[in-house]
């Protein structure tokens, strides 16, 4: 027996016990992130007026993409540390941080006029943009080496980074611009935090992640967000100044929908990168369940769900909250098989969402109704399509 070596398998029980209690963290640090998320347009919608609402609601939507680059360096460290071993992140997470803030600047004079804000907004929306990009690096290093409780508290301070300063300058009382300077200036808390949460001493041991991984990850991300936030900036573009506030109060549904399932594809994503196809069915039907419990609630409480996100003036477009609802259930079952497609390598994995992307300007623009109504069933129709095309190419492969 002196040649051989005993590995030590912890019991089912025990690891089941890990996965149940990582999966805890992970889904209460997702939940407050969504709270905070969805406190700023709810409290904006008590402070502010409709018009201000929809300009917020629109600087939300532009920082968010402009910071999804952030969301694919997470996801291409993670892939490639779970797939590889750790390597350097520095520099690529620099690099992309730079190009995502730069390129917002770039079209802050594009922004502007097409959707009628304030220049000082795309600004601050680009300052705030920088470090929660760059946190990117240090939750995929986090999420690569499953550990996932630091991951937890990571996704926690950067939700309170994003979030925390605005939310508490509107329940002061400020000005729109104001809290928007407040949520800018407290966002740069974040880097600092998570270095330090971070604390790995694994020296690198494979190659650097190369700027094709990061390229293809931010692709699938980027993809994801635009289509996610592409309605309410239509709304912004198509609809009068009320509507288009009414209209955000829906895509809180939507986004409750979209996220509340979110830790499934967290956990998920190491050992998809690993080739466990186990895993992407347990993945699917855990969120596809997660949608259907979602949407039959909004179909049972619709006017109660638009008074909570949005106050009593909103109550009368409860019948609308089902699709609202739906809309998100649908893209959380997408957001799964596109990242899937990125830790497996697919070959152009964002494809099928960005078709459905242009596919929803082109419809929304030209053949629907500039209403309320024909924004939103565009953006149903929009969510089935990238979700049939994503399970045609999974057929294919």
């Amino acid at each position: 027996m002196s040649g051989l070596t005993v590995r030590r398998v912890a019991p089912a029980s025990t690891r089941t016990r890990r996965i149940a209690k990582a999966g805890a963290a992970v889904a209460i640090a997702g939940a407050l992130t969504n709270v905070l998320g969805y406190l700023v347009p709810v409290i904006g919608a008590r402070q502010l007026s409709s018009a201000d609402l929809s300009a917020l609601a629109t600087v939300l939507g532009l920082a968010a993409i402009a910071s999804v680059p952030g969301l694919g360096l997470q996801i291409a460290i993670a892939v490639h540390r779970a797939r590889n071993g750790a390597a350097s992140t520095a520099r690529i997470s620099l690099v992309t941080t730079a190009v995502s803030a730069g390129g917002l600047l770039v079209l802050t004079p594009a922004v502007v006029p097409v959707l009628d804000l304030p220049v000082q907004y795309p600004l601050l929306a680009v300052l705030a943009t920088v470090p929660t990009v760059y946190a990117g690096r240090r939750l995929g290093e986090m999420q690569g080496d499953q550990r996932f409780l630091r991951l937890a508290a990571g996704m926690v301070m950067l939700a309170v980074g994003r979030y925390g300063g605005l939310i508490a300058a509107l329940l002061a009382g400020a000005g729109l611009t104001t809290s928007l300077v407040a949520g800018a200036v407290v966002a740069w808390l974040v880097p600092p935090i998570l270095l330090v949460l971070c604390h790995s001493r694994k020296p690198p041991v494979a190659d650097a992640i190369s700027g094709r991984e990061v390229l293809t990850a931010c692709s699938a991300s980027l993809a994801m967000l635009v289509i996610a936030w592409a309605d309410l900036l239509l709304a912004r573009y198509l609809l009068p100044a009320d509507t288009s506030g009414a209209y955000s109060v829906g895509t809180v549904l939507t986004k409750g929908a979209l996220w509340a399932p979110q830790v499934v594809t967290v956990l998920a994503l190491p050992r998809l990168a690993q080739g466990n196809r186990r895993a992407l069915r347990l993945a699917l039907l855990m969120v596809a369940a997660c949608g259907a419990v979602l949407v039959a609630a909004s179909a049972l409480f619709g006017g109660f769900a638009f008074r909570v996100a949005g106050g009593p003036d909103y109550t009368h477009l409860g019948h609308y909250a089902a699709v609202f609802a739906a809309t998100g259930a649908v893209y959380a079952l997408v957001f799964v098989l596109v990242n899937d497609r990125v830790a497996t390598g697919t070959k152009r994995a964002a494809a099928p969402v960005w078709v459905a992307c242009g596919a929803l300007v082109v419809v929304a623009e030209f053949f629907a109704p500039h209403s309320l109504e024909g924004v939103m069933w565009s953006a149903l129709g929009a969510a089935l399509l990238a979700l049939a095309l994503c399970t045609i190419g999974r057929t294919k492969r």
